[in-house]
């Protein structure tokens, strides 16, 4: 097995000289600096993976902790992360919490025995202790989908409000009277932003915000069914609904058909985040559509970035969505 002394040798410089410009230090005379790479070109040398971690008390590891692992919303999220993380040398760890603090805890110990070089996480709740115990370890963190109030890391969110706003706007204009919404966890910053955007748009047209057309559920598909049920079986039950996550907007309609009422004639219905075959069902669902990839993508320069810069200030980006129309929040359609 060739060997760092090997190369040395080849390139007529010192180990130590060897390691500095196998680690990327700057302050290598240029001209040595080709030395040792020719003389690993040469020597076809691999470097030790577990000693060069070993030394720089990092891994080459990012985890990626996402709340569920079954959502399509993640999965574009994902892959966003991950082409950065390989450009950049790190390979990704997938961790699924299912919305539960205990598990992410978990995931968060792990992290932090294995010595992760970085953390990308979509935190479970409003609780920030596990994010305070990686910051406190020295390992960066960004959030991401969800902001953690009270800590000071890089975020990467999108404009929930606003395209809650748009969908519940976009229903009553449509000629809807009693649009309902399906939203998330109290605790889940996602949730209450687009409560509040549905609130907004209510508010904004002179329409009361009828609280017995609100429900909180879990962000799965048996959640938004069993919403949609307990709306329908109200007195005065709601021609139209927003739900708040793609996974609740399958559930809330899979409702709609068992009781035999038509969409988008009967009630309209708007969902949050894309489906990937939300062109090809009928009536094709209308959804505001988020920028999931690229979620991801900002989410791991910014980590890249905070490993690089290390001092630099947090800093928040916020991505835009869009509001696809499609047939089920069209009478017409």
């Amino acid at each position: 097995m060739v060997t760092i002394y090997d190369v040395a040798q080849r390139a007529a410089v010192s180990p130590a000289t060897v390691s500095r410009v196998l680690n990327g230090r700057s302050s290598v005379d240029p001209d040595l600096v080709a030395r040792v790479r020719q003389a690993v070109d040469e020597l076809d040398y691999r470097p030790n993976a577990v000693a060069r971690n070993l030394r720089r008390s990092r891994t080459t590891l990012w985890a990626v902790v996402i709340s569920d692992v079954g959502n399509p919303f993640f999965t574009s999220l994902v892959r966003g992360v991950e082409d950065v993380a390989q450009r950049a040398g790190y390979s990704v760890v997938l961790c699924n919490t299912d919305e539960d603090p205990a598990k992410e805890a978990r995931y968060v110990t792990a992290a932090l025995a294995d010595r992760m070089a970085g953390v990308i996480i979509s935190v479970a709740g409003r609780s920030t202790a596990q994010v305070s115990r990686l910051l406190s370890a020295g390992v960066p963190v960004v959030a991401i989908d969800r902001e953690i109030a009270g800590v000071q890391v890089d975020t990467v969110l999108v404009d929930n409000a606003h395209g809650a706003e748009l969908a519940t706007g976009h229903l009553l204009d449509g000629g809807y009277q009693r649009v309902a919404c399906i939203t998330g966890p109290r605790r889940v910053s996602t949730a209450v932003q687009r409560l509040r955007g549905y609130q907004k748009a209510l508010r904004s047209r002179g329409v009361p915000v009828r609280e017995h057309l609100v429900r909180y559920s879990d962000f799965r598909e048996e959640g938004g069914y069993a919403a949609m049920a307990s709306l329908l079986d109200e007195a005065d039950p709601p021609d139209a609904v927003f739900a708040a996550n793609n996974l609740m907007t399958v559930g809330a309609v899979e409702c709609l058909t068992n009781r035999g009422i038509a969409v988008p004639t009967q009630a309209g219905v708007v969902g949050f985040d894309d489906i990937p075959w939300a062109d090809l069902v009928r009536p094709s669902l209308t959804t505001v559509a988020q920028p999931t990839y690229e979620l991801g993508r900002t989410a791991a320069v910014l980590l890249a970035e905070r490993l690089t810069e290390p001092g630099r200030a947090p800093s928040t980006v916020t991505l835009h969505t869009q509001l696809k129309v499609r047939e089920s929040s069209t009478r017409g359609a």
